[in-house]
């Protein structure tokens, strides 16, 4: 059974900083594309970062491209983003994401071919 826990949300001033960690467990981790996505009031859940089953290639949304670095380790089954230069527009629920597809068939990370985790809170204030 795949489980993804997240943590690490919380509330921050503009300017902060916060790491999101999530803590996958189910498959062999080091075979499968990670991201994150977030989902702010009122909107649809958007794509924010995703990484390569052996961490070589990135790729991050250009709204956050200078200031987020999603990384991972397949020691400890872990997947990171680390936030920088928060905005309040960053405000949202952050979902870890684990493509359903190993290798290269899940590059895409295609949300309706994902497992998901439980969410976690980034609250920026201005």
């Amino acid at each position: 059974q795949v489980q993804l826990v997240e943590s690490g949300g919380g509330l921050v001033q503009a300017g902060g900083s916060l790491r999101l960690s999530c803590v996958a467990s189910g498959r062999t981790f080091s075979n499968y594309v990670m991201g994150w996505f977030r989902q702010a009031p009122g909107k649809e859940r958007e794509f924010v970062a995703r990484i390569t089953w052996n961490g070589d290639v990135t790729d991050l949304i250009d709204s956050v491209k200078c200031r987020f670095t999603i990384s991972r380790d397949n020691i400890r089954d872990t997947v990171y983003l680390q936030m920088d230069s928060l905005k309040p527009e960053d405000t949202a629920v952050y979902y870890c994401a684990q493509s359903r597809r190993p290798g290269p068939l899940g590059l895409r990370l295609d949300p309706l071919s994902v497992d998901w985790g439980q969410g976690t809170q980034v609250t920026v204030s201005s």
